[in-house]
């Protein structure tokens, strides 16, 4: 199947050189559904206008960029002075720095962006999945930089299934620390029955057999399906609002969250077999109503 990649060049682990093409993993047309600006009386497009306070409209090659270092104050800089600083050279390469176990980087760090790596030519193929083996293998990912939309990008690379996938990383400089917020966290005395039932309602909500695709964007198909109303000229019906979850008392809350969820079945095997308990217990029961269903015979 042709597929248009993203970027192409190579993975560059040490001496080793992998081909690859670089696919990203978004979704054509799932950001949602965008609205446009229309005035009300003849519903025309709002158009978009540059102005400045004093000389009003101005033409686009009036306009030029500048920084507020103080308030009202700026300093102009020109689009070629910041060409000159984006990275020159043609390196297409996704260079390895180092490896690191896996989930040594907090999601945190994400950016958002990621990419599916595939080998780009044939003679890429072995080394590629050698690669992927051994992270796979050794519970290992890799930190990577490369250049990206003309910047330097800091990158993580991970085994997935039979393929290498790369997500954009931000900057530590760009992430707030969590720190920075703990002064909003109270020291608050946790009880021995409070954290047991608590883990207890987390371990029965546990499962290792999600599938993200249960979930679905109920908001953007809700907007689809007004849109679609609206251009068939259907009657709209607005849903109900929903009631805000009352506070109760926390060992409350605890005990009939506990008792109201069910911690979910495993699957069962052809060898699977039921639990000698559970077997002696059906036994029972059966000869129970064998007895009641005898007849008394004089």
């Amino acid at each position: 199947m042709a597929r248009s990649s993203s970027w192409k060049g190579y993975l560059r682990v040490s001496l080793v050189s992998v081909p690859v093409r670089a696919y990203t993993a978004s979704q054509s047309g799932g950001g949602g559904i965008s609205f446009n600006q229309l005035h009300e009386p003849c519903k025309s497009r709002i158009s978009y206008k540059k102005e400045c306070p004093i000389h009003g409209e101005v033409p686009n090659d009036e306009i030029v960029s500048g920084y507020q270092f103080a308030k009202g104050q700026y300093v102009v800089v020109d689009p070629d002075e910041i060409q000159q600083l984006r990275p020159q050279s043609e390196d297409r390469s996704i260079a390895v720095d180092t490896f690191v176990p896996a989930g040594s980087i907090d999601s945190l760090y994400h950016s958002g962006k990621t990419y599916y790596l595939t080998p780009d030519e044939p003679v890429g193929q072995k080394p590629y999945q050698l690669l992927r083996a051994a992270m796979a293998e050794q519970g290992l990912q890799a930190i990577a930089q490369v250049i990206l939309t003309k910047k330097e990008q800091l990158v993580l690379v991970r085994p997935l299934g039979k393929l290498l996938v790369m997500s954009v990383l931000d900057y530590a400089s760009h992430v707030k620390a969590p720190e920075s917020f703990e002064d909003e966290i109270t020291d608050s005395a946790v009880g021995k029955q409070e954290l047991n039932l608590a883990k207890r309602l987390v371990g029965d909500m546990t499962r290792d057999d999600l599938d993200l695709s249960e979930y679905k964007d109920l908001y953007t198909e809700r907007v689809t399906e007004l849109v679609q109303a609206k251009v068939e000229g259907k009657e709209i019906v607005a849903p109900p609002a929903e009631e805000e979850p009352a506070v109760i008392n926390l060992m409350d809350a605890l005990k009939k969250s506990v008792a109201h969820v069910k911690k979910p079945a495993a699957k069962k095997t052809k060898a699977s077999r039921p639990a000698p308990k559970a077997a002696a217990s059906r036994t029972k029961r059966t000869t129970k109503k064998a007895a009641g269903g005898r007849k008394k015979t004089g």
